[in-house]
């Protein structure tokens, strides 16, 4: 897809700071002015999943989701972001858990004292096909709750939203990196 695209940043674009978190240095990077992001989902192993996200940035603020998955099974299907844009391990564990930021609780979207990166469910119809639309204010394109260059996961149930710390939704089924889109 034309749109979709890597995280690439030159240096005239972006602003680099560093920080120590438990002897591993991190790069912090800022970019001003991304309207939009996308996630390519692919399958992983022993899944035949795969989809998009679709992430615009709203004239308030707020983010706006629009989500397709294909070739999952019928029902609900935990949806997050994960803490790394790393989708290498074909179990897709490589993403790491949870995205959080000020909360380590695991709970639902409308929760605000959860994890950034609760999403709550996907609902694939007998087709197989999952579609969701909505907007929020819990994910951002700068600053701490930054979801750019973070990992999108589906996974192969249901999110219960109170299982700890993570929802009890199962394997993951499908994984994409978040990247800048035009």
């Amino acid at each position: 897809m034309a749109t979709s695209a890597l995280l690439f940043i030159s240096c005239s674009e972006a602003n680099h700071q560093h920080e120590e978190h438990n002897n591993i240095s991190t790069v912090k990077t800022e970019i001003s002015n991304v309207e939009s992001a996308i996630a390519l989902l692919y399958p992983t192993e022993g899944s035949d999943a795969n989809g998009q996200v679709v992430f615009t940035k709203m004239e308030d603020g707020r983010i706006k989701v629009i989500a397709e998955v294909y070739n999952i099974s019928p029902g609900k299907h935990g949806f997050h972001i994960h803490e790394f844009g790393d989708c290498s391990s074909p179990d897709g564990k490589s993403a790491g858990g949870h995205f959080f930021t000020d909360y380590d609780n695991h709970g639902g979207l409308e929760d605000h004292e959860t994890h950034v990166g609760d999403l709550g469910n996907l609902e694939a119809n007998e087709e197989g096909i999952a579609k969701i639309t909505f907007i929020t204010d819990k994910l951002s394109f700068s600053g701490p709750n930054s979801i750019l260059g973070r990992g999108v996961i589906v996974h192969a149930g249901e999110d219960d939203m109170k299982t700890q710390p993570t929802g009890g939704a199962g394997a993951r089924v499908a994984c994409g990196v978040i990247g800048i889109s035009k």
